[in-house]
């Protein structure tokens, strides 16, 4: 019910935004928001390098190829506890991500992708063989921009996971988000994950049936280099959790 009223609010601001927005020519989408994919991709002969810095210690790196103006391609590995003075917990492998643009973005319809992420996010658990968020897995995401006030951008997307199912969630899931540019270097975002794959129908779950709403602050100081400040599990969407995460992003976009 709490995700059915997010999914319907999501759809109202959708419509009024479309309903006032002065133009809606087409406008560069990032390829993540926070957590979640966009159905923006990187041009082809570019290359997207980024560094997640996670709690307790946790860091990301990866690397994302333009193949051709319409599919990317990427790897990335990290671990849990690298900073600090505690044993490193590698993940057992690297993650894959693949992403296919199938209709570009056009004056009346949204861009629509289809790609796949293995990696999720957080400590890896062992016994379950999943990350503490899982990933994407294969998903579907639709993205529309407008100038509303400066540039919006709304993304929708559904997913599937059938790679952390030890813990007998194999829902499919659902997620959607917003991108707001206050100006020609700022751009505040918020999402929402719902995680049903990970719920309080689940008797070994992590999650507790809230999702995750996560905001961030991204700061483009210059064309190719960005940095960002997210406020990641807002609603507390977890066992023995009583404060949300803050993690921070800094990516790099260039050509070869």
């Amino acid at each position: 019910m709490k995700q059915s009223k997010i999914l319907v609010a999501f759809y109202i601001v959708f419509a009024f935004t479309a309903a006032f927005s002065q133009t809606s020519e087409a406008y560069p989408q990032p390829t993540d928001l926070i957590t979640i994919p966009t159905a923006g991709i990187i041009p082809r002969g570019a290359y997207l390098t980024d560094v997640y810095l996670t709690h307790d210690g946790g860091l990301t790196a990866g690397i994302n190829v333009g193949i051709t103006d319409h599919f990317m391609f990427g790897i990335s590995y990290g671990g849990n506890r690298i900073i600090g003075d505690k044993k490193v917990e590698w993940n057992p492998q690297p993650g894959i991500e693949i992403k296919y643009r199938f209709f570009d973005e056009t004056q009346r319809m949204p861009a629509i992708l289809l790609g796949f992420n293995s990696q999720g996010s957080g400590a890896y658990i062992d016994s379950l063989k999943r990350y503490e968020n899982k990933a994407k897995g294969f998903y579907v995401v639709a993205s529309k921009n407008y100038m509303f006030l400066g540039n919006t951008g709304l993304h929708c997307g559904v997913n599937y996971n059938p790679l952390e199912k030890e813990d007998g969630d194999r829902d499919p899931s659902f997620f959607l988000g917003i991108d707001k540019d206050l100006n020609d270097e700022i751009t505040i975002m918020v999402e929402y994950d719902a995680a049903l794959n990970d719920n309080e129908d689940n008797i070994v779950s992590i999650g507790q049936g809230k999702g995750y709403l996560n905001g961030g602050l991204r700061w483009c100081f210059a064309d190719k280099f960005h940095i960002e400040l997210d406020c990641n599990n807002i609603l507390l969407n977890r066992q023995n959790v009583k404060y949300m995460t803050r993690e921070l992003k800094i990516t790099f976009v260039e050509f070869f």
